[in-house]
């Protein structure tokens, strides 16, 4: 499991750092980029990366995202991953939908329940992104399945910056 969370954590960081890299006219293009802390959604308490996958700040783009609990000497390593599509009539208030699959990593390898496997989810929700960069906020209705349940009800809240 080691293994996985280093992997896991050095890609992630790779991504950062060659977005990082960007030369000036790609990142004056407009494209918008999050790193945020979300609390419930599909990595229960994790950090995320968001990019778009257009020159615009809004469009199509993706999520990847490292996260889990530990409680009682049962450890989750959840990472998240997803496609979204956000838009917007005012560039700073956005509705975003997006669809993904978390991978879950489960010390123990035992028990029956929504995070303890691996699952899809769902995400349909408002995006506060200011045009110019700044403060991120987020709040989504997030469905949950897998194998053997089904969770409609099930939400998400982020806070980030925007860059």
């Amino acid at each position: 499991m080691k293994k996985i969370a280093a992997l896991v954590l050095t890609a992630f960081f790779g991504i950062m750092v060659s977005e990082a890299q960007y030369n000036d006219s790609i990142r004056n293009s407009g494209s918008a980029k999050a790193v945020y802390l979300e609390v419930g959604g599909s990595g229960l308490v994790s950090i995320n990366y968001d990019m778009r996958l257009t020159p615009t700040k809004d469009g199509f783009g993706f999520r990847a995202g490292v996260g889990g609990y530990s409680i009682n000497q049962s450890r989750l390593i959840i990472v998240p991953l997803g496609l979204n599509y956000i838009t917007s009539k005012n560039n700073r208030d956005y509705f975003e939908a997006g669809a993904g699959f978390s991978i879950v990593s489960n010390s123990k390898g035992e028990g029956e329940g929504p995070f303890r496997n691996n699952f899809g989810f769902l995400n349909l929700g408002y995006r506060k992104q200011p045009a110019e960069g700044g403060y991120f906020f987020k709040a989504s209705l997030v469905p949950v399945f897998g194998k053997g349940f089904f969770w409609p009800y099930y939400a998400g809240v982020g806070f980030g910056y925007t860059f």
